[in-house]
């Protein structure tokens, strides 16, 4: 029988393009292809390295004088609602969560267009048709679901989540809502219900995507006890958000060639040592 050896996967760098979370910054990413039969745990190994998925590329920021996104996660067993979110979950008992498998529907699209519309109409998503919908729900070689909200009441589809599942939690790749309910609260209710998800299948995180100090459009991260964040290469139990700050010293972060090096695989070995 012939054996062959695994081919370690290419990392690529993306061109600099405006920062969509801090005005006047530019934005690098890099960036593998997620492919062929160990896509789900080369997922789950770079996933608690700080990237996500977007469809069937892996990412994680790389900008070269700037190192303010920093991935966050909910470490289910050191959370606990406050007052508030105690408040936002009530206010949604009426809704019923359904868990599919990740296929596109028309009632998810035109909730989608409502969101982008009224929450990011001038974000980069703004133009996406059906087919490109289609595509960023369906194309995914690894554990996915669409986790679909209902108001048991009207009936309507009010939030959807696409979710990974991890070998250590969950991770919310993309979620959208109605507008049309702001008193709801049904951003923080996704999350919420992610990490009852996590609990409720014994999986310690439920990961958020990135964290940006300073950033408006992030800061809502920051309310959930058991926040941890990716910095030099560890998860750490995040402090007072505003102990952190985007480094801008050209000097502040590695060579590219050496954060590729720094990898680690899912044998656990890091790319340097092939």
């Amino acid at each position: 029988m012939r054996h062959t050896l695994p081919i370690a996967p290419q990392f690529y760098v993306t061109a600099p393009q405006p920062c969509p979370y801090l005005e006047g910054r530019m934005e690098r990413k890099l960036f593998t292809a997620l492919q062929g039969e160990g896509s789900q745990r080369l997922n789950d190994s770079l996933s608690k390295q700080g990237f996500r998925r977007s469809q069937n590329v892996l990412y994680r920021p790389a900008c070269a004088e700037c190192s303010a996104c920093l991935s966050a996660r909910v470490n289910v067993a050191d959370f606990s609602m406050s007052r508030s979110q105690r408040r936002t979950w009530n206010r949604n008992t009426r809704l019923e969560r359904r868990a599919t498998s990740p296929w596109a529907t028309e009632e998810q699209y035109n909730l989608f267009r409502r969101y982008l519309e009224h929450r990011h109409a001038d974000g980069g998503m703004a133009d996406m048709d059906t087919f490109e919908f289609a595509a960023m729900i369906e194309e995914t070689p690894i554990r996915t679901r669409v986790v679909e909200y209902t108001d048991t009441e009207t009936g309507d589809l009010v939030a959807v989540c696409l979710t990974d599942v991890l070998d250590d939690g969950v991770s919310m790749v993309y979620s959208f809502y109605d507008p049309d309910r702001p008193r709801d609260s049904l951003g923080t209710y996704l999350i919420l219900d992610h990490i009852e998800i996590a609990r409720e299948n014994g999986l310690p995180h439920v990961y958020l995507g990135y964290w940006v100090p300073g950033s408006p459009k992030m800061g809502y991260k920051a309310a959930f006890t058991g926040l941890e964040i990716y910095v030099n290469g560890a998860w750490e139990r995040m402090g007072t958000p505003e102990d952190y700050s985007a480094q801008l010293h050209p000097l502040s972060n590695d060579p590219i060639s050496e954060q590729v090096a720094n990898i680690s695989l899912p044998d656990g070995k890091p790319l340097r040592a092939r």
